[in-house]
């Protein structure tokens, strides 16, 4: 990591409007699981539909990214990053420290809150509130991978991290069963489901396949980005 990249990259993300906009997903979180903790429900699915849906399947893309397109797309938008690009850094030393930066944000305004609300909801009965915030510290890190590599990639990362969060993740990846298995959403939930309970949680993709799937999406995703980001340079010397 390089010290001032990250310094810079912090500033950026937690600015005023988008900090602002980062803590309105932890704080509807808290608010919906607050609502559900008081409810005479089944509190075991409502654990299931509040963290499993909304948190992991709504929530946590979108939060994902704003943080990940945040963390270098809006440098690249306006032509600042032009002047970190002058400076003797190796552009993957960049990317991987932005990408540091982007995850720990992201598991800060998600995957703390998660623990928060599953607590909340549930108290650590079957170890779903532990599961699910391993769901979200693995899903979290893997959509800051791939939204970062969209805000080098694309001028228009919002619509396709929007296109991709909303239609794949939350619509695509739950109904379509076949889809299920490209889906960073059911990664997390194979995590979650080998660190609950036995039988209290399940995913339609298995622990060994999931696994490997994360890995390459996150390592492939920061090659890419860093290769990308070697090409601009190039753009803007010629």
């Amino acid at each position: 990591m390089n010290p001032t990249v990250a310094r810079l990259t912090l500033r950026g993300l937690l600015g005023r409007r988008r900090g602002l906009l980062l803590l309105v997903v932890p704080a509807l979180l808290l608010v919906v699981s607050a609502i559900a903790a008081g409810s005479s429900g089944d509190k075991h699915e409502l654990v299931v539909n509040v963290l499993g849906k909304l948190g992991l399947g709504t929530l946590l893309p979108i939060l994902g990214l704003v943080v990940g397109t945040g963390a270098i797309a809006t440098e690249i938008d306006d032509g600042s990053i032009v002047y970190l690009l002058a400076k003797p850094l190796p552009r993957w030393k960049i990317v991987t420290t932005k990408l540091v930066v982007a995850i720990g944000t992201t598991w800060a305004f998600a995957a703390v809150p998660v623990l928060l609300a599953g607590l909340l909801m549930y108290g650590t009965k079957e170890g779903l509130a532990l599961g699910y915030t391993a769901a979200a510290l693995v899903a979290g890190a893997a959509y800051s991978a791939l939204f970062l590599l969209l805000g080098v990639v694309t001028r228009h990362a919002v619509v396709a991290g929007l296109a991709y969060a909303l239609v794949w993740e939350s619509l695509i990846g739950n109904f379509v069963e076949g889809a299920r298995t490209l889906s960073v959403q059911q990664w997390g939930l194979a995590v979650a489901e080998s660190v609950a309970a036995e039988g209290s949680l399940t995913s339609a993709v298995s622990l060994g396949l999931a696994v490997p799937l994360l890995l390459v999406v996150v390592v492939g995703a920061t090659a890419a980005a860093s290769v990308r980001l070697a090409g601009l340079t190039l753009a803007s010397d010629e």
